[in-house]
């Protein structure tokens, strides 16, 4: 008795490919980012980009989130504008609005960091040195002597992204990030 042929490594990988072809529905640009992140930890020492943290990616709605990271969200659900967290994480909470994640905030976590490194307890000088020439300087809303270090990228795609760490006029005592206009809204969703 003879075995039948079997097909050539390249007549499966051809096959394959034409196979994943036929049904590919792109992916919305926010998923597209995060697929290859999927379900990283989130712990006290993780790292933030302008687009997201381990697989949530700003723009995700909280039922994305949830699938794309393995972390259960709670939250009030108001359709507007309400906070979520992540129980096993303090000190970040994601803002969600119209259904959407618009901004992640940090405020009590100085091990939770940017990708560059910036973190609560960072000096103001240690921030325009991580970012030279992207910080611009605002006078803090309730601190006399704070200030807002906005970052502002300088690439096309991230233009409606900012970072935006919040300082007692000498270490950073807070920050978030997320797109325009929600990022800057300083009192969060009040």
């Amino acid at each position: 008795m003879t075995q039948p042929a079997l097909p050539s490594i390249s007549a499966l990988v051809s096959g394959l490919v034409l196979a994943m072809a036929v049904n590919v529905t792109p992916l919305p640009h926010y998923l597209a980012l995060v697929q290859t992140a999927h379900a990283s930890s989130l712990t006290k020492n993780t790292k933030v980009s302008l687009r997201g943290v381990n697989g949530i990616a700003i723009g995700m709605t909280v039922q994305e989130a949830t699938k794309a990271s393995g972390h259960q969200f709670v939250g009030n659900n108001n359709r507007e504008c309400s906070y979520y967290k992540i129980p096993t994480v303090s000190g970040m909470t994601f803002m969600v609005t119209n259904g959407r994640i618009t901004r992640i905030d940090v405020t009590d976590n100085s091990a939770i960091t940017t990708l560059s490194g910036a973190k609560i307890g960072d000096r103001e000088s240690k921030i325009k040195a991580l970012y030279p020439g992207q910080i611009r300087v605002e006078p803090h809303k309730y601190n006399s002597s704070g200030h807002y270090l906005v970052f502002v990228p300088q690439d096309a795609s991230d233009q409606q992204y900012r970072l935006i760490f919040e300082t007692d006029g000498n270490i950073v005592t807070r920050w978030r990030v997320g797109t325009l206009p929600e990022v800057e809204w300083v009192e969060g969703c009040s």
